[in-house]
């Protein structure tokens, strides 16, 4: 296993907010993920559901982000924007590029794979297990207006302007 330092939370340097609780049928917080949410073993992205946020949001984004890639940037596995604020679940298979199970305002962000779904976790065999933030962010916009073309960076400089509250599950995996 190759011993780099492990970068801090994503959410680290980020202007604090309030939480709020997300929640899996498929993961746990500080556990490992399954076999179905890994790349080359199922790449099926995972039930989540949330509660508590503000009752002041207007929509969510859903983030799933890798900070222990070695790439200098982390990597992106997963992002949907523009979820109405009446959607609090998303079941198991919401992820699919073709967005079954997802609102159709639902905007998949093409993710650090190239494509507009969710991608498994896919770290290299020898290093250490990878972090894997699954985030809901409640914001204070009805839509971002960006394109369906943003990159990931985009699309996050975005989320976190609008954000006002924030709910994250943590999960695991190594070869």
């Amino acid at each position: 296993m190759t011993d780099r330092p492990r970068p801090p939370s994503p959410f680290d340097s980020l202007p604090a907010v309030p939480a709020f609780t997300l929640t899996s049928e498929d993961l746990t917080d500080g556990g490992t993920l399954p076999d179905a949410q890994v790349y080359e073993r199922g790449n099926t992205s995972p039930h989540l559901s949330w509660s508590g946020f503000p009752a002041e949001t207007k929509s969510f984004a859903l983030t799933c982000y890798d900070p222990d890639a070695p790439t200098g940037g982390g990597f992106w596995h997963w992002i949907v924007y523009n979820l109405p604020a009446s959607v609090t679940e998303l079941p198991t298979g919401a992820g699919t590029g073709d967005k079954d199970g997802l609102p159709d305002e639902a905007i998949h962000a093409r993710n650090d794979y190239g494509t507009r779904d969710f991608g498994g976790a896919a770290p290299p065999p020898k290093d250490a297990p990878h972090r894997y933030f699954f985030a809901v962010h409640a914001l204070d916009v009805d839509a971002l207006e960006i394109g369906a073309d943003a990159s990931a960076n985009v699309v996050g400089f975005n989320v976190v302007a609008h954000t006002i509250a924030r709910a994250v599950l943590v999960s695991s995996f190594g070869f």
